[in-house]
C-alpha cells in the first residue's frame, strides 16, 4: 500500500463554519483546535472522552471519563495480569449532552466529576498530571481509591484528525500520549498496587468528536521499556472513518515518535485469547501478541444501541524500524489489543 501520512502544521480549527472536517491528517502536537460549539450536527451523536490506562509488568488500572451524547459513563477496571483477574465497574449518567465539561484541549483544562458512587478527577498541570479516584462499591461493597502522577515532558504524541465519507459533519480529533511515567497507588480490598516511574508507564487516549451510528475500531497501545532499557511505546489502529489522509500508526522511542503506514491486526477467528499477529504494510513493525485477559462486555438494548468490546491485555515480542533505520527490540512487552463494534 503507499504511504498515507498527510502532516497537519498549520494551527487552525478542527472544523470548516460548516461543521465538516478542515483538514484530515496527523501532527505530532496538538496544533488544532476543537470547539465544540463549531459542530453543526445533533447533540446526541457527540462523543467525548478522557481515558487513562497506567501499567507495571504486573497489573494495572484504567479509567474512562465520557460524555456520549445521550449517556455518560465514569468506568474503572483494575487488571492483575499474575492470576490472572479483572474487575470492571462502571458509572452510568443519563444525557449529559455537554455537562461533563471536558475540557476542549488536551494540554489544559480539568476534568473532574463527582456523585454520591463516584469521584473521579483529571488534573492537567502543564508537563504533568495527577488522577484522583474513589469509587464506592467497586465490588463487593469494597471502595477502590487512586492517587497517580504521571509525568509528561516535551515529547512527540498521535494526533489524528479523520473524517467520515458518508456523513459530512462526522468527524474524530483524537491525541494518544503514551509512555509518561508513572508514580502512585491503587487500594482495593486491603491491598496496595503500587507504580513505579522507573519501569511503569500511563497512556491518555483523549477524543472528542461527532460518530456515525455504526463503527468498529481495533486499537494497540503499549508503553513501556525495549530490551535496551529505553522507553518505548506504540500507538496502531484502524477501522473507522476514512484514514486516508493518513494513519494513528507509530511507534515512541526515547520520546520521539516515528510514523508508521497500515498495520494489520491478524486475530484468530477461534478465539481472542489465542496469539494474534501485527504486521506493518511498510515493513517497520512486526509482533507476535500472547493474551493474558480479555476484557470483554456485551450490552444490547433493543438492536438499538449495541456494544461488543474485547479489550485484551498481553504480551507482544517484536522490533520496530526507526526513521534512520535502527531497529529496536521488544519482548514480553505488557500492552492492550482491542476489537470494538459500537451501534450508539
Amino acid at each position: 500500500m503507499s504511504t498515507r501520512n498527510h502532516e497537519i502544521t498549520t494551527r487552525q480549527n478542527v472544523l470548516n463554519p460548516d461543521g465538516s472536517l478542515r483538514e484530515p491528517g496527523y501532527s505530532k502536537r496538538p496544533i488544532q483546535i476543537y470547539s465544540r460549539d463549531q459542530i453543526k450536527a445533533s447533540k446526541f451523536r457527540i462523543k467525548e472522552w478522557d481515558y487513562y490506562l497506567i501499567t507495571s509488568n504486573e497489573y494495572g488500572l484504567a479509567l474512562t471519563m465520557a460524555d456520549l451524547g445521550y449517556g455518560g459513563m465514569l468506568s474503572a477496571s483494575l487488571l492483575d495480569f499474575r492470576i490472572p483477574w479483572e474487575h470492571t465497574e462502571t458509572a452510568l449518567v443519563p444525557f449529559p449532552m455537554g455537562r461533563f465539561n471536558l475540557p476542549a484541549s488536551s494540554t489544559e483544562g480539568h476534568s473532574t466529576f463527582s456523585n454520591k458512587r463516584v469521584t473521579m478527577e483529571f488534573f492537567n498541570n502543564k508537563g504533568s498530571r495527577d488522577i484522583l479516584c474513589t469509587f464506592k462499591n467497586f465490588l463487593d461493597g469494597k471502595t477502590l481509591s487512586c492517587e497517580i502522577h504521571l509525568d509528561e515532558p516535551e515529547m512527540d504524541s498521535m494526533v489524528i484528525s479523520i473524517p467520515w465519507k458518508e456523513d459530512k459533519k462526522a468527524f474524530y480529533y483524537n491525541r494518544k500520549i503514551n509512555c509518561m511515567r508513572a508514580d502512585g497507588q491503587v487500594k482495593f480490598d486491603g491491598k496496595v498496587y503500587k507504580f513505579d516511574p522507573c519501569t511503569d508507564f500511563g497512556c491518555l487516549d483523549w477524543g472528542r468528536g461527532v460518530w456515525t451510528y455504526k463503527n468498529r475500531w481495533l486499537w494497540a497501545t503499549g508503553s513501556g521499556l525495549a530490551t535496551d532499557g529505553v522507553p518505548f511505546g506504540f500507538n496502531l489502529g484502524y477501522g473507522f472513518g476514512d484514514n486516508s489522509a493518513a494513519t494513528e500508526n507509530i511507534v515512541y522511542y526515547d520520546g520521539v515518535g516515528h510514523k508508521l503506514d497500515d498495520v494489520e491486526f491478524i486475530i484468530p477467528p477461534e478465539s481472542y485469547m489465542l496469539p494474534w499477529k501485527f504486521t506493518s504494510s511498510d515493513g517497520r513493525f512486526e509482533g507476535d501478541f500472547y493474551p493474558i485477559i480479555d476484557r470483554q462486555a456485551k450490552i444490547d438494548l433493543l438492536k438499538v444501541v449495541v456494544s461488543d468490546q474485547h479489550q485484551v491485555f498481553g504480551r507482544m515480542t517484536g522490533r520496530a524500524i526507526l526513521d534512520d533505520g535502527r531497529t529496536v527490540e521488544f519482548k514480553d512487552f505488557l500492552c492492550s489489543c482491542e476489537d470494538i463494534y459500537n451501534q450508539y
